[in-house]
C-alpha cells in the first residue's frame, strides 16, 4: 500500500505545482468564484481526478497507521487516527465542492464546503502532529524517515496561513510531497525498536 501513498503525493505535488505556475497565472476567472482557477466546466474533472488522488494518498496513510512506526501507545492511534479522518474528510470535501463549480465563493453551499476542507486540514494537522512525536518516541525508524510524519503535520498547520494567500495551490505541492515522502518511507526496510516506547 505503500506505492499508493507515492503515486497520490506525486501525483498531488504535480497538480498544485501545474495549477500555481500554469493555469494560476493564465487564467480569466474572478477568484470570487468557487472554481478559481479553473473554469467551471474544466473544475468537475480535474476535482474527481483530485479525489482520486486523495483515494490514494488516504491509503497510505492507512499503511503508516498499520506500519507501527508511531509506535503503539494511544497517543499514537489517536494520531494515526485523526490522521485518516482529515484525509477521508479531505476526500468528502473534495468530491462534495462539485455541486458548486459554477457558485461564487460567498454563497453559501460553497461556504459549507470550505468549512469541510477547514475541518480536514485541521484534524490532518492535529493527527500528524501527535503521530509525528510519538513516531520519534517510538524508535522504530531512525533516519530521515523519522521526521517525515512531523513534519507533515507542521506543514498542514502552515497550510491554514497559506490558503489566505495566492500561493495555495504551490501548498498543495508542498503537501503531496510530504505525502510522497511517507510513501518512500514506508518502501523502506522496518529496523528493529532500540528504544523503549514511550506509553502516553
Amino acid at each position: 500500500m505503500n506505492s499508493y501513498a507515492v503515486a497520490g503525493g506525486a501525483a498531488t505535488a504535480i497538480a498544485g505545482t501545474i495549477v500555481q505556475t500554469v493555469v494560476q497565472p493564465a487564467t480569466t476567472v474572478p477568484e470570487t468564484m468557487w472554481s478559481y482557477p479553473l473554469t467551471p466546466q474544466a473544475f468537475i474533472p480535474v476535482t474527481l481526478l483530485y479525489a482520486v488522488f486523495h483515494v490514494l494518498v488516504l491509503i497510505g496513510v492507512i499503511a503508516f497507521a498499520r506500519s507501527g512506526a508511531a509506535g503503539t501507545s494511544r497517543a499514537a492511534r489517536a494520531g494515526t487516527s485523526l490522521a485518516i479522518a482529515g484525509t477521508a474528510v479531505l476526500l468528502l470535501a473534495e468530491l462534495a465542492s462539485i455541486p458548486f463549480h459554477d457558485d461564487p465563493v460567498a454563497d453559501a453551499g460553497p461556504s459549507l464546503v470550505g468549512g469541510v476542507f477547514a475541518l480536514s486540514v485541521l484534524l490532518t494537522s492535529i493527527g500528524f502532529l501527535m503521530c509525528g512525536v510519538t513516531t520519534l518516541r517510538a524508535g522504530v525508524w531512525q533516519d530521515w524517515r523519522r521526521f517525515v510524519p512531523l513534519a507533515t503535520g507542521i506543514w498542514n498547520a502552515l497550510l491554514v496561513v497559506v490558503s489566505l494567500t495566492g500561493a495555495l495551490a504551490a501548498g498543495v505541492a508542498v503537501y503531496g510531497l510530504c505525502m510522497l515522502l511517507l510513501g518512500v518511507a514506508l518502501r523502506e526496510p522496518q529496523k528493529p525498536r532500540t528504544t523503549a516506547e514511550v506509553v502516553a
